[in-house]
């Protein structure tokens, strides 16, 4: 169905009333968006949104009052808007599980990238929806949507259309957007449309337009932020600058029961559709001749098993595919006139990689990419933002510390690995042979709510192999017997045949730990059967998180060096006869 201009207008304004009410209960939120986007988002909504087959994501985050309030009117079975910002209600910005919102968002930028992401997925299966995302000029000042923005018109996503909310504010004063952002984006290779924010006739060509692009399209739609209000145009207009008798004449002054009316023609929109995507891939371990190898390396060759068992994983890098292991035999690259692949060249842009992986895992798909460890502190948000959503993204994080050598500190990881463990309901692996590799990878697949990093090495060392029966899904086994000299290492990765050697020299037993998270969920008599003893971490890293389990750790508190990987390792005391001579004086 169509709505005429009139009948838009009556339904933006109960849409601006029921934002407003929201904002008044939580007595806190953004009241000039609520008021200045509430047109296009009905324009949206009422004229163009096709449920489900359309998406659409509010990037402009600190608009969820508005967002809400356009759900419920749609159709949506939401909470009351009198719950917003109060405890187990409507959240402060826009949360993933709540009917009808597509993504969490609300850190700047990520909305953006997601949209592209969804864009992507949508492509790949081969589905005719367009993606709808309304953004900020916060959002457009944010380097993670200049990144998807670049990516987007790369892969020429033309099922992508781009609001801009161009009010010309942001919280400081004057938004401090480029002094062209159309040139930019048409550099970019969008279409750029202009609209009139408020003009329902002006909107609706654009979209329509839009729709029939054979590039992503950007609409720059001039708004009024605070519209209607006493602060309209002003940068106080951006948050809770009204008191409450002047909120409740605002409700009064847009309350429209016709327009609640029209909004009531819709029927309640359908659940989305299922995922068909099946994570349980039966496939036998990789196996590596000669007894050395690096775990990027064992990555890899188990990954080639899993390609072209399920169509909907999908997989890429940030420019470093072969440092990665992460294109393999049986990748095919996607491209701009073809999407029928499994590998995205994502260029170097690895938070964008990350937060379009999440609008792919979004879209049904289940997305990996590779980069270094490193270079996890780039992704941090976009990472955290899976984490928060529960999506099963994959992350291969290679070159895992002081090892790789040549390329110095400013490559060499050494607090990535462990803030990556803070990041709640995180999944973090390092695995040591190829029967870790499978479990973390097999793992990852199976999750349905949970990222993973699956941290792997550059440098190749001894595989030692994991003993039959080990219960490598508690997270921790023991890998070596001791000898009864009452000292248990606990070592991860690269490490564990470095504490096998030390533990030749101490009579030590040594527990794999390949998933610190899964092992803390272990009940006490099984931590307490395997941790034995004096406790000593051994891992290349920094210290201060094993001391949840340890007595002591050789770790990495320093930033590392250039030189050969077994020179700067040994350089900062990973060698078997510095550990055990310092664990036999500090035991004395």
């Amino acid at each position: 169905m169509k709505f005429t201009n009139e009948q838009l207008m009556y339904m933006s304004n109960a849409a601006r009333s029921g934002g407003l009410r929201a904002i008044r209960a939580a007595k806190s939120g953004h009241v000039g968006i609520a008021l200045g986007a509430a047109d296009i988002m009905t324009a949206i909504y009422a004229n163009h949104l096709d449920i489900p087959r359309d998406r659409f994501v509010l990037s402009a985050g600190h608009g969820s009052a508005l967002l809400y309030s356009v759900l419920k009117l749609r159709g949506y079975d939401l909470p009351p808007l009198e719950t917003f910002r109060k405890l187990n209600g409507l959240p402060g910005h826009p949360e993933y599980g709540i009917p009808g919102v597509e993504a969490t968002t609300g850190p700047l930028g990520q909305g953006v990238a997601n949209a592209v992401g969804l864009a992507m997925a949508t492509k790949i299966k081969k589905q005719t929806g367009k993606i709808y995302c309304l953004c900020s000029d916060g959002d457009l000042m944010e380097g993670v949507a200049q990144e998807a923005i670049a990516f987007a018109g790369r892969y020429k996503l033309n099922n992508l259309i781009m609001f801009w909310d161009d009010n010309g504010i942001s919280i400081d004063g004057k938004a401090l957007t480029d002094l062209n952002m159309p040139m930019r984006m048409r550099a970019a290779g969008f279409e750029v449309l202009k609209a009139n924010g408020h003009k329902f006739s002006e909107i609706n060509a654009a979209i329509d337009k839009a729709k029939k692009s054979t590039k992503p399209t950007f609409i720059q739609c001039k708004t009024t932020i605070g519209l209607g209000s006493d602060l309209a145009g002003k940068a106080e207009a951006h948050a809770m600058s009204l008191n409450d008798d002047q909120l409740a004449e605002l409700i009064g002054k847009f309350d429209s029961a016709e327009g609640a009316r029209l909004w009531e023609r819709f029927v309640a929109p359908q659940p989305p559709i299922a995922t068909d995507f099946d994570p349980k891939i039966p496939v036998n371990p990789a196996t590596v001749s000669g007894g050395m190898a690096s775990s990027r390396e064992l990555s890899g060759k188990y990954l080639e098993t899993l390609l072209g068992k399920n169509s909907l994983l999908i997989g890429g890098s940030a420019d470093l595919a072969e440092s990665t292991n992460t294109r393999v035999a049986g990748s095919r690259d996607i491209s701009p006139t073809d999407f029928s692949g499994n590998f995205i060249h994502f260029g170097v842009r690895e938070h964008a990689m990350a937060a379009i992986m999440n609008g792919l895992a979004l879209g049904g798909l289940r997305p990996y990419g590779g980069t270094f460890l490193v270079f996890s502190d780039y992704m941090r948000a976009a990472m955290r933002l899976s984490a928060l959503m529960g999506l099963p993204v994959i992350y291969v994080l290679t070159h895992d510390s002081i090892a790789l050598g040549e390329d110095g500190p400013t490559h060499q990881p050494v607090e990535q690995l462990p803030s990556l463990r803070l990041i709640p309901n995180m999944n973090v692996f390092r695995p040591c042979n190829a029967a870790e590799v499978k479990w973390a990878w097999d793992t990852a697949l199976g999750e349905v709510s949970r990222p993973s990093c699956i941290v792997l090495s550059r440098q190749k060392f001894a595989q030692i192999e994991t003993p039959a029966g080990a219960e490598i899904h508690r997270g921790g086994y023991i890998i070596k017997e001791g000898s009864k000299s009452g000292i248990t290492l606990i070592a991860t990765g690269a490490e564990v045949p470095l504490a096998m050697a030390v533990a030749d020299k101490i009579g030590a037993a040594v527990v794999s730990m390949p998933n610190v998270e899964r092992f803390r969920l272990q009940d006490g008599e099984y931590k307490h059967r395997i941790l034995t003893g004096r406790v000593i971490a051994i891992e290349a890293g920094a210290t201060t998180g094993w001391y949840e389990f340890a007595d002591g750790v050789a770790g990495i508190d320093s930033f590392g060096a250039s030189g050969g990987g077994a020179e700067v390792y040994k350089h900062f005391g990973f060698d078997a006869d510095a550990i055990a001579g310092e664990i036999i004086r500090k035991l004395k």
